[in-house]
């Protein structure tokens, strides 16, 4: 299956729950891309010790772009 995720917010919550989501479907063999728009661009510094935005995006193996 093919899943496109559009991520526009900036907050570190939403982010990393999206990219555990598109994590799990690319695990699962589905082909995944990922897509910030708005201050989803900001990601890096969207991450907090509760959520670990970059600890997501450093396992994230499908498409991303910026």
């Amino acid at each position: 299956m093919k899943i496109l995720f559009i991520i526009t917010t900036g907050d570190g919550e939403t982010i990393y729950n999206a990219m555990r989501l598109a994590n799990t479907g690319v695990q699962k063999g589905d082909e995944v891309s990922v897509f910030m728009l708005g201050k989803g661009v900001l990601f890096e510094k969207s991450g907090s010790p509760e959520f670990d935005v970059m600890e997501q995006m450093n396992k994230f193996e499908g498409d991303f772009y910026v």
